[in-house]
């Protein structure tokens, strides 16, 4: 019999709800991006508030109907660390407890990240990795982390960062990049189209050390080549090849102080190029297009597991 549970996840980026089976393993995803004005780079917290408001109930509303809902997850905070708050997190964690306490069933609360890594190691097939020491990218439009992620008492994933950016996070170089070449924000993919029009380009040489670097000298390079007339092309191919230059770095760093394997979750690690070469290099894994970038699949499988549904 179906064992159905729901996820909600309002980040800066996307309105997403979704139901998951934890006996069949199904799940059913609705969402939609935020509505940003072009030429902008992203939204006021505020905004973003607004516009889950207005929009989450439509993506609730595209989930089955007739269905016996035995416990809700939603996403509160961007990182399940002291301190970690975002406003556009409270308009699902409103409804998520206003629809659980009207079922009464039990709401839990996860955070953002613990739901990206959910949903790549689900997308791969590999929920059992959940079970052990792992290394784990976020990288998205404002988390660029390296985690050391192991289970907690609950089998919760418990991450701490080990690495990633001192500065700004590659998905905000790719969109500050995109938003200079007149692309829409959020501009992974369309500046990942551009680049693969591109001969292969040396990238920045990103100094990285104990597996931190900073992004903020190639946004400044980035800017120098559009103002000297480099062709959008190499622009978008040389801001790709750097943020991959830069994570394998890291990785390689922390390899060498953790032999665990290598999971990739966050919108910016769908990028073709990044996977085959994180791929190739250290046999990690990736979401599906799909679940990479900001849902609520990680959040509602939580929900699952927190009810006491043996997932991993």
């Amino acid at each position: 019999m179906s064992r159905f549970y729901l996820g909600i996840d309002t980040s800066n980026y996307r309105t997403s709800a979704a139901v998951f089976d934890a006996q069949t393993g199904e799940y059913y995803n609705s969402g939609r991006l935020l509505d940003v004005k072009h030429g902008t780079l992203g939204l006021r917290q505020s905004e973003a508030l607004f516009q889950h408001t207005l929009h989450l109930h439509e993506q609730i509303a595209n989930l089955p109907k007739d269905i016996k809902i035995n416990a809700v997850c939603v996403s509160t905070r961007p990182r399940a660390v002291e301190g970690s708050y975002m406003p556009c997190f409270l308009a699902g964690e409103n409804v998520a407890r206003s629809i659980a306490s009207i079922l009464n069933v039990p709401c839990f609360t996860a955070s953002h990240q613990q739901g990206h890594l959910v949903a790549a190691a689900f997308s791969a097939g590999k929920l059992d990795l959940l079970n052990k020491d792992l290394l784990a990218w976020h990288l998205s439009g404002g988390t660029t982390e390296l985690l050391f992620v192991k289970p907690d008492e609950n089998g919760m994933p418990k991450a701490e960062q080990i690495g990633g950016t001192s500065d700004i996070a590659a998905g905000q170089l790719v969109d500050r990049a995109g938003v200079l070449l007149g692309l829409q924000f959020p501009c992974g993919a369309e500046l990942e189209q551009i680049s693969n029009k591109s001969e292969p380009v040396k990238p920045f040489d990103v100094k990285v050390n104990d597996s931190i670097f900073s992004l903020s000298g190639m946004q400044n390079k980035v800017e120098q080549m559009h103002k000297n007339g480099v062709s959008p092309e190499q622009i978008a191919r040389f801001t790709i090849e750097t943020i991959t230059y830069a994570v394998d770095k890291a990785t390689k760093q922390a390899k060498l102080k953790f032999n665990a394997p290598v999971l990739c979750a966050g919108g910016v690690m769908s990028n073709k190029s990044l996977q085959k070469h994180m791929s190739q290099k250290f046999n990690a894994f990736f979401a599906s297009a799909e679940l990479s970038g900001d849902n609520a699949v990680g959040t509602a499988i939580l929900a699952a597991k927190q009810n006491g549904e043996n997932l991993w």
